[in-house]
């Protein structure tokens, strides 16, 4: 018998919240910079982004559980963005145009993705990706991806 009840019946993720050691800064990025259309908002307090089906929050940190914030340059966390092929390289000149922090250009990777790295006020990575063709991915296997059954 197949046991799919408890944490074993989780079958999405439904929201991801941001916690932001300075909201408006990060507020500002991904209203004004990704042109996220805001879904609901309380100043100071959260902020909510609609994408598609997805929900994106930024909170301030500062609940006991929250933690410290993470030290230097370092990401917390990386989130991916899927776009049309063509829209990665727009999306990569909209965003040089705001100053972004680009970690690595546009490229087709050696998996099937055309894919752009950059960073968001708190150095988060945001990955823009497109699905493409696979005869039209990098030579050379990087290794990065490895399928484990269950």
């Amino acid at each position: 018998m197949d046991d799919r009840s408890g944490v074993r019946s989780i079958r999405s993720v439904d929201y991801i919240i941001i916690l932001c050691d300075d909201l408006e800064p990060m507020r500002r990025f991904y209203a004004e910079v990704l042109e996220f259309p805001i879904h609901e908002e309380k100043p100071g307090v959260w902020v909510g982004f609609r994408i598609g089906s997805q929900w994106l929050g930024l909170r301030p940190r500062g609940r006991s559980y929250d933690g410290p914030a993470v030290p230097g340059s370092a990401a917390s966390l990386q989130l991916s963005f899927r776009v049309p092929p063509t829209d990665v390289d727009l999306a990569f000149e909209s965003l040089r145009s705001h100053d972004v922090d680009v970690i690595e250009e546009p490229r087709n990777q050696d998996w099937p993705h055309r894919t752009l790295f950059v960073r968001d006020p708190e150095n988060n990575v945001l990955e823009i990706f497109a699905d493409i063709d696979v005869n039209d991915t990098a030579t050379g296997p990087s290794g990065v991806h490895t399928i484990v059954e269950p």
